[in-house]
């Protein structure tokens, strides 16, 4: 599974969980740092990345939008 790690979270998290999850990236990696919540959204989308975040934005936008990168 491929992990796009949201900006409020650690980018050490790519790291730590290499041997799990040796796909894994954060948004900084990836040059998404200062994209909004819809940039990040459709790169996750395009690449097969599950999204990962602790705020309830994505959450929001999945009632809205339909179901999220998965």
């Amino acid at each position: 599974m491929k992990l796009l790690f949201d900006q409020n979270l650690s980018h050490r998290l790519v790291r730590a969980l290499a041997d799990a999850f040796p796909d894994c990236q954060h948004v900084r990696n990836v040059g998404l740092g200062e994209a909004s919540d819809t940039q990040v959204w459709a790169y996750a989308q395009n690449n097969g990345y599950a999204l990962v975040s602790k705020d309830s934005d994505f959450y929001q936008r999945s009632l809205v939008f339909g179901a999220p990168p998965k």
